[in-house]
């Protein structure tokens, strides 16, 4: 698909831009791929600008100056990246890093674009705003895991949504990865997943998590919890 089909596929304003927006904004958007595991934004201190997810999947996280991760959310096919243009959004004032998860293709327009359609038309304004608003209830769900639920919750939380998310009970995920997705040590993670496996809720296998009792892992992780049900990232 062309640049301006992927836009009219995946835009909600774009049926109120005037033509000469649609061309400048077409103009300044350029496609791009990534592979598993490079990072999109964030490391350099530019400002990227605003993303579309057109196949693969992003990871948008925090990163301490230890080098601890804390996974925010993820972005599926579709998605908007709003945060990769926090430059030009007065109202965010904090930053975040966004790598490829697997191998991703993007659209990727430019800030000085943004910027100005932003500021011309209402109607780009208001759904980028409430994006930006969605995607900051997403951070603060986070947060709230982090900072007052405990690590075995916070597990079953991320280990349900997987599931869900997957379509699978076998996430292909190490140790390692999980601790960055839910901001703890790999050893403190490896130690919580003996754990529910002698629970009987999880099997562990060399770079494989099975949930062998889904029905338990939700219970401990409490659906009704949090605005996306049992987790949003």
């Amino acid at each position: 698909m062309n640049i301006e089909h992927e836009f009219e596929t995946h835009l909600p304003f774009w049926p109120h831009l005037t033509a000469d927006q649609r061309a400048l904004l077409v103009s300044g958007t350029s496609r791009r791929s990534f592979r598993a595991g490079e990072n999109v934004h964030g490391r350099t201190g530019d400002c990227t600008g605003i993303l579309l997810v057109l196949s693969g999947e992003l990871r948008s996280y925090f990163l301490s100056e230890d080098g601890r991760e804390v996974t925010l959310y993820r972005l599926l096919p579709g998605s908007l990246c709003i945060l990769s243009a926090s430059c030009v959004l007065e109202t965010i004032t904090f930053d975040v890093s966004i790598d490829a998860e697997v191998d991703t293709e993007l659209l990727v327009v430019r800030a000085d674009v943004f910027n100005r359609l932003t500021k011309e038309n209402i109607y780009m304004d208001r759904d980028v705003h409430k994006e930006a608003f969605a995607r900051f209830s997403d951070v603060m769900w986070t947060m709230q895991q982090v900072l007052f639920m405990k690590l075995d919750r916070r597990l079953a939380i991320f280990l349900a949504e997987e599931v869900l998310d997957r379509g699978t009970d076998t996430l292909r995920m190490t140790h390692d990865q999980i601790a960055r997705h839910v901001g703890s040590a790999r050893e403190v993670i490896t130690r919580m997943l003996k754990y529910f496996a002698a629970e009987g809720l999880v099997e562990l296998g060399r770079g494989t998590v099975t949930v062998t009792d889904p029905e338990g892992i939700r219970a401990l992780a409490g659906v009704d919890d949090g605005p996306g049900g049992v987790c949003p990232v």
